[in-house]
């Protein structure tokens, strides 16, 4: 199951690698069948890609490719090149067309197509004025990237649910327990 917390497409598509600084992170995509879900459950496309094994390769190429970039971004340092050269080569294959149906709009497009379509979303996050507003969730476990639109910038986590209410709920059970009351027995012995 996906999951789309970061607002965007192209950010979420970075949270397909979960806990991505753990000893073993969790790979979402990791067979043609879990990319073709991704692109369908995150609106890029309607229908199915028909995507194979090496469309999930150049997938995890690219999503490697736009987390360095976005590192990068985040850490006010110069975007690695070989990353900028794979999102920008990407982004000028054709993207995915909406079309109009009697039924209404429909995207339907090849893996390639749909890939390319992220990878204009990156440029566009990235090269205009929401990429000053990108964070990493400051959850140690969670490693999802957003576009904080907060009041003052202030967001902390990708969601609430589930980072924000552990850590909050983390940061209790840590009070609790430096502020336990002393029992009677240990408040009569005094040293």
């Amino acid at each position: 199951m996906h999951v789309f917390k970061c607002g965007t497409p192209a950010l979420d598509f970075v949270g397909t690698l979960r806990a991505r600084h753990n000893p073993e992170p969790l790979e979402m995509l990791s067979s043609p069948e879990s990319l073709d879900a991704w692109y369908r459950e995150s609106g890029v496309v309607d229908g199915d890609s028909n995507c194979g094994p090496s469309d999930v390769a150049e997938a995890v190429a690219l999503r490697e490719a736009i987390y360095a970039l976005v590192a990068a971004k985040l850490a006010g340092e110069s975007y690695q090149a070989d990353a900028l050269s794979l999102v920008n080569r990407t982004a000028r294959t054709p993207s995915a067309v909406p079309q109009l149906t009697q039924a209404g709009r429909r995207i339907e497009a090849t893996a390639q197509q749909a890939l390319s379509s992220v990878a204009r979303e990156a440029i566009r996050i990235l090269s205009g004025p929401e990429g000053s507003l990108l964070k990493e969730c400051s959850r140690p476990e969670c490693t999802q990237i957003y576009i904080d639109r907060s009041h003052g910038a202030r967001r902390e986590w990708c969601a609430m649910d589930p980072c924000g209410n552990r850590v909050k709920a983390a940061a209790y059970r840590a009070r609790k327990k430096v502020n336990k009351p002393r029992t009677s027995a240990t408040a009569s012995v005094r040293p």
